[in-house]
């Protein structure tokens, strides 16, 4: 969205493609508004907002202290010519409120259930963790040639174990965040691939125990058969935008479903026609040890080779300090770059995504909540209001 500074003569462009002039009272009071257009110092500000955007915008303009007092659809055969030469005209248009139209994606969910599981085939299994490393990470891939399932980057799928549980039941099924794109890693779109922790613990008597599933999946062998049920999830798609911002906060194998998106946005550019990213992707990622940063060499490849479109930003917690001397956690990162993201978040083509371990989201969202206050806002109606712009996704486990 821009300010309208240059005349210009458009076609007539279909309804979807409508912009609106909005004038806006009141931002001024705000100085820290972090509006991407000039701010007048007194009177009405001018803004020209697409008609996909402008529920978002309208929200966001509340949120920041501003009033709409006119919404003036732009024609698209006349000129558009200065704001400030236009005032006076705009006070005979009443204001409009107008409803975004929702885009309709073909999202696959549940193509195969618990009851009718597909059976995959392992291909590929190998250690993500270097060697000095903190526990066992691997990366999975399963043939899926034999059959429907197909999936989009975000999504997870689900493992049923084989065996039975203590009550002599067949396992239940565990949900996997899928760590490759639409394409798979053999870029057929004939693989699915997961990134798998081993999950291991002491119980009461002392004795070590094993997760049921990644323990399964994680001593898999080449050619063993594998249960698979889904794909699920909508919560974690990746924007269509090319242009959209892109916030990934992650912990250990949170890392998944944001390998997905940075293959798709980086590593496939000639498998996706339709979708080239030229947006700004920011990937936060904590792990213990340097040794645990999963998939590192082609973090620091795209992050190299593409400077103007993804940062990566790594906090080593026990390596890396903070300026007090504690450990570097991802919402020590949120904090250090909190005028950066702020920034961004109040954009409305910027996304949050958080994965990872439950224990991530709390300290995270008090971090959030502390800067936005020194900023002057609320974080919780902020959260909601990304929340309901579809900005805002969580998926913890």
């Amino acid at each position: 969205m821009s300010q309208i500074n240059n005349p210009k003569t458009f076609a007539n462009p279909p309804f979807s493609h409508r912009r609106f002039l909005f004038e806006v009272v009141g931002i001024s009071k705000k100085e820290d508004n972090n509006f991407h257009y000039p701010i007048r110092k007194s009177g009405s500000t001018f803004i020209v907002v697409p008609y996909a955007r402008m529920k978002q915008e309208i929200r966001r303009i509340h949120l920041l202290g501003g009033k709409i007092v006119n919404i003036t659809p732009l024609s698209g055969n006349s000129p558009l010519s200065s704001p400030t030469l236009n005032t006076s005209t705009n006070t005979d248009v009443k204001p409009m409120t107008v409803k975004p139209k929702e885009d309709k994606k073909d999202i696959p969910l549940n193509i195969y259930k618990p009851s009718n599981p597909f059976l995959g085939k392992c291909i590929e299994n190998y250690d993500l963790v270097a060697p000095g490393g903190s526990g066992v990470v691997r990366h999975i891939t399963f043939d899926i040639s034999g059959g429907n399932l197909r999936y989009l980057e975000g999504q997870s799928i689900g493992i049923i174990p084989p065996g039975v549980d203590k009550n002599g039941k067949p396992h239940k099924v565990r949900l996997y965040s899928i760590a490759s794109t639409r394409h798979g890693d053999t870029r057929d779109g004939k693989t699915v691939s997961l990134c798998v922790r081993l999950l291991e613990y002491q119980n009461e008597a002392g004795e070590t125990v094993y997760g049921v599933c990644s323990s399964y999946l994680c001593n898999l062998k080449v050619g063993e058969e594998v249960k698979i049920t889904g794909p699920v999830g909508k919560e974690m798609l990746l924007p269509d935008d090319e242009e959209a911002n892109i916030i990934m906060l992650a912990t250990g194998t949170g890392i998944a479903p944001f390998r997905a998106f940075l293959w798709r946005m980086f590593k496939e550019r000639d498998l996706n026609p339709d979708y080239q990213f030229r947006g700004f992707a920011w990937l936060i990622f904590g792990i213990p040890y340097t040794q645990n940063i999963l998939y590192r060499q082609d973090l620091e490849e795209m992050a190299s080779q593409y400077p103007n479109h993804f940062r990566l930003t790594l906090a080593i917690s026990r390596e890396q300090k903070t300026p007090d001397g504690g450990k570097m956690y991802v919402q020590n990162r949120v904090s250090e770059y909190a005028d950066e993201l702020f920034e961004l978040i109040q954009k409305p083509n910027t996304h949050v995504y958080m994965c990872g371990l439950k224990g991530m989201e709390p300290p995270i969202s008090q971090t959030f909540a502390a800067e936005a206050a020194k900023r002057g806002m609320n974080w919780e109606e902020l959260r909601k209001q990304m929340k309901k712009e579809e900005r805002w996704h969580v998926e913890v486990y």
